[in-house]
């Protein structure tokens, strides 16, 4: 009898993810590529996902610089590397076991690092105290995300843990609930107010859920993944009011803090709100705030680390935190470095600080640029409509498919978006990705298409997308548009729809 058959029932249930099959068709079609089949491309560009280094966005030179140094403490005498470069190589190899970069760490991190990374929360938070002991360093933060959703699941039928998610939500959050025993309860972000938090919809949420759960924590992602919504401290505000109303858990996803760019946007903390509304909400309110290296500045996301700040959490429920992380062992000794590096970098006055910044700003103006770029392209096809982003490394526009592609996806039992993304990656050898609107009472069709690239890459895709979607709109016109070629004055290659009827002055 094989071993394979005594594998949990559940795991040999489990269906590849929209993203996952993608992403299988892709690499299906790189191969033909390489075994000189015909197509009318000659790479498969990826914008599907938020892995700015495999997109073709550089490496931030400190971090590495100091990195390599640490592997190879034979650069440490290495007068062409920048002084402050080796001089935080060797301070941080003098932290870690047997000054090496190789050895073990306590499960919940280095003890300097943790240290670092509160350091960085008080000063982002205008000197609201973070304590070293509520850090704890994961290998990446959807890990730590993990070890949470494991402590509050509990419960069986109607008392079973229910936790309040945004629809639209991170891609791989769905499957990560599952993993973790946890019933995803939605809550609706507002597309039509650049997908705002409502809470009138949170309260709806609630009480819809409670009909076979249990909600316990209500999940947020500030900056929005995939939508790239910013909240303001009101909205913040709300949102801490209710949890406080209901008793729910707040889990916070940050990882995009430092990626705002939106006209009057600003990032503002979970925490730092909550600390400004008084103690009866900043000692009573638990919170969980989640930070990643794969955030889009720094873009490591195969260094594998990531932190969590709790905030009101019961002692005795973070020793289980630790213990829990000790299955990892420790995350892995580079990427903590790098954390380190991500919140202590180089100051004004250093060696480094000028490349820094430059590098930094690079990548930010890259990302902002690109969002406004790609924002009024995708809204001027026919049947696509788009959210300004104002952080966040997505766009995340809005479909209005033909009933012919939505019947057809119907019999191919896939969504109509997926479907559409199928098509996009072998006519054209684009890979977005498909929305995630799991359980939404009202189905529509979305793209995620990350737009932290070169700028070069973003055209090949927003050319070869354009070219795509239109002859989708050819082939099943529309009996109330018909699509005109823009003029000057609009961007270049960008379409727009108008009513049939006599033409507009001007056209």
């Amino acid at each position: 009898m094989s071993s394979l058959q005594h594998v949990n029932p559940r795991v040999r249930g489990i269906r590849a993810s929209p993203h996952s099959a993608l992403q299988s068709l892709a690499a299906h079609i790189t191969q033909e590529i390489t075994q000189m089949a015909q197509k009318s491309f000659r790479e498969v560009i990826d914008v599907s996902s938020g892995d700015s280094h495999q997109a073709g966005m550089k490496p931030i030179s400190f971090v590495r610089q100091v990195l390599a140094a640490c592997l190879h403490p034979q650069l440490l005498r290495d007068r062409s590397l920048p002084l402050d470069v080796r001089l935080r190589a060797q301070s941080l190899l003098d932290v870690c076991e047997g000054g090496s970069a190789g050895s073990y760490t306590d499960s919940s991190g280095m003890p300097h690092v943790r240290q670092s990374i509160a350091e960085f929360i008080t000063r982002r938070d205008t000197e609201i105290p973070s304590y070293t002991k509520d850090v704890f360093i994961s290998a990446g933060s959807q890990r730590a995300l993990m070890v949470l959703l494991k402590l509050l699941a509990s419960g069986e039928g109607e008392t079973w843990t229910g936790v309040l998610t945004p629809l639209p939500c991170p891609h791989t959050l769905p499957m990560l609930l599952d993993d973790a025993g946890v019933t995803l309860a939605p809550y609706r972000l507002i597309e039509e107010r650049g997908w705002a938090v409502d809470l009138d919809e949170l309260q709806r949420a609630l009480t819809a859920a409670r009909r076979h759960c249990e909600p316990r924590a209500i999940y947020i992602s500030n900056p929005g993944n995939p939508t790239g919504h910013v909240q303001d401290k009101k909205s913040i505000e709300e949102v801490i009011q209710f949890a406080a109303a209901e008793r729910l858990f707040l889990l916070v996803d940050e990882v995009y803090q430092d990626s705002v760019y939106g006209q009057d946007t600003q990032f503002i903390s979970y925490k730092k709100v909550l600390f400004e509304m008084g103690k009866e909400f900043s000692e009573t309110v638990e919170l969980v705030s989640f930070h990643s290296l794969s955030s889009a500045c720094v873009g490591e996301c195969g260094l594998r680390a990531g932190f969590m700040e709790a905030v009101n959490m019961d002692p005795g429920v973070m020793h289980y935190v630790d213990t829990m992380l000790c299955t990892d062992i420790s995350t892995p000794v580079m990427g903590q470095l790098a954390l380190d590096l991500m919140v202590n970098p180089p100051k004004l006055g250093d060696p480094s600080y000028d490349t820094y910044k430059q590098e930094i700003l690079l990548t930010q103006t890259t990302l902002s640029q690109n969002a406004q770029r790609a924002w009024r392209v995708l809204n001027g096809l026919p049947g696509m409509s788009c959210q300004p982003a104002m952080g966040g490394v997505y766009l995340y526009p809005s479909l209005d498919l033909p009933p012919e592609i939505i019947e057809q996806a119907k019999m191919s039992e896939v969504e109509a978006d997926v479907l559409y993304c199928e098509r996009l990656l072998q006519e054209e050898g684009v890979l977005v990705g498909a929305g995630c609107q799991h359980g939404a009472a009202t189905v529509r069709h979305h793209l995620r298409l990350c737009v932290l690239v070169p700028p070069d890459t973003l055209e090949e895709v927003l050319a070869r997308l354009g070219s795509f979607h239109l002859r989708l709109t050819d082939r099943f016109p529309r009996s109330d548009t018909v699509v005109l070629k823009v003029g000057s004055g609009e961007p270049q290659g960008s379409w727009r729809k108008v009513p049939e009827g006599p033409q507009q002055k001007g056209e």
